[in-house]
């Protein structure tokens, strides 16, 4: 991590609220140098953060193309990541339990994606959980796009022959997608009733490029369109990502970073919207670092969501904060 960065981020110092709540993370990533002020993220990174004050007790690492295989079949080099997640997963064991791995499994393989979903199991072990195929799309080119998707993949039949693979061995899948995407994701939980979906980021409403300027109509579209997944009790709901330049906070961009109050009133609508909806048994915290690192520190994040839910009771909270991550992701 830079040194830019790190000095940044001190510029707003917080005591972490709440510190013997515990917490599982269910959504970190590990990388190597990417070109900008958030890399590396490696052990060191993330040990840092987690025991900075909030009482981190597990986490979940999210696939993010790093250390993939350099040779052998194209469809078999992400499992590059997941065995090198598990060596530093293995190696953390006693401090930052690392428990649970999400990898990248290309579903337009349809079928064959079985072989490669069996590979990700080999190599992870116990901690392999699921995939993460993103399928986030805007026709917008100033949006941007994680991995360039075509429109209208997750309805895709030899995409959801590939969806079924992950079905039939028990694993669950991460969903990235817009706000003005997410009854693709409900028609998907319909599809396969029996397979855990997390959707990722609270389902993204975006506030850049033709959406800035428009928070208030996009969050009444975002909020009618995350009503239409209620129903589908398979789904799961991380919420977080806010730190993300997407949302269109705009904290990135701060001379001093922004802290936890006005953190948490900026997202208390969509926190609150989540919670409303889908119940805590449904919806957990992530961190989604340290892409969210660009925005504030990870003390002040946990203490922002921790402000939001303040009124709640105490087993809303271990949901919120622990429970809900654990039971999604099988975690032992």
């Amino acid at each position: 991590m830079s040194r830019e960065l790190d000095d940044w981020l001190a510029q707003t110092p917080e005591v972490p609220l709440d510190p013997e709540l515990p917490i599982c993370d269910p959504h970190h990533h590990l990388w190597e140098d990417r070109g900008n002020r958030i890399t590396p993220y490696l052990l060191d990174e993330l040990r840092r953060d987690t025991s900075a004050g909030h009482r981190v007790v597990r986490t979940v690492f999210m696939e993010c193309m790093s250390h993939y295989r350099t040779e052998g079949p194209e469809e078999l080099r992400p499992v590059g990541e997941t065995e090198f997640v598990r060596e530093v997963a293995e190696e953390s064991a006693s401090d930052c339990k690392i428990e649970g791995i999400v990898g990248f499994a290309d579903m337009t393989l349809g079928e064959r994606a079985m072989a490669v979903l069996e590979a990700h199991i080999e190599a992870g072990g116990w901690r392999f959980k699921g995939i993460r195929h993103a399928t986030g799309w805007d026709p917008n080119p100033t949006i941007g796009a994680y991995r360039n998707p075509p429109p209208g993949l997750l309805l895709d039949a030899t995409f959801r022959r590939g969806i079924a693979c992950l079905d039939r061995l028990g694993l669950s899948f991460d969903a990235q997608v817009y706000h003005h995407q997410l009854l693709e994701v409900a028609s998907l939980a319909r599809a396969f009733p029996s397979l855990p979906i997390i959707l990722n980021h609270t389902g993204i409403p975006l506030g850049i490029g033709p959406y800035a300027g428009k928070r208030e109509e996009v969050y009444r579209y975002w909020r009618d369109s995350m009503a239409e997944l209620v129903p589908c009790e398979n789904i799961y709901v991380k919420v977080g990502g806010f730190g993300m330049a997407s949302f269109g906070f705009g904290w990135h961009e701060r001379k001093i970073p922004v802290g936890s109050e006005e953190f948490a009133a900026a997202i208390a609508p969509y926190v609150r919207t989540c919670i409303e909806l889908f119940g805590p048994a449904r919806c957990m915290f992530e961190s989604n670092f340290p892409v969210d690192k660009a925005a504030c520190s990870y003390v002040v994040l946990w203490n922002a969501f921790k402000r939001v839910t303040q009124g709640l009771s105490p087993s809303e909270k271990a949901d919120l904060f622990h429970d809900t991550a654990a039971r999604a992701y099988r975690l032992v």
